[in-house]
């Protein structure tokens, strides 16, 4: 059986799907929920870590930084 982004079993057919998602919407099945594998508490700091940089730059090393993502971005779209 195929497994979806996350790894849950989902049917190979689309008939075979439209009818599972149909049994988990009306309550009929429980839809299998896998663990994404990333420590709750770890996020968390993570968050706040991004915060925590941005309030310890200036607001020309701020620019820079986005400068220089805008064009990596730019570069990457145009091939």
């Amino acid at each position: 059986m195929p497994k979806g982004p996350k790894g849950e079993k989902r049917p190979a057919d689309v008939i075979g799907n439209a009818v599972k998602i149909m049994k988990i919407a009306t309550g009929e099945e429980e839809d299998e929920k896998t663990d994404d594998g990333k420590d709750k508490a770890a996020v968390s700091m993570g968050r706040r870590g991004g915060k925590a940089r941005a309030e310890k730059m200036s607001a020309g090393e701020r620019a820079a930084i986005a400068k220089k993502a805008a064009k990596a971005r730019w570069e990457r779209s145009r091939g």
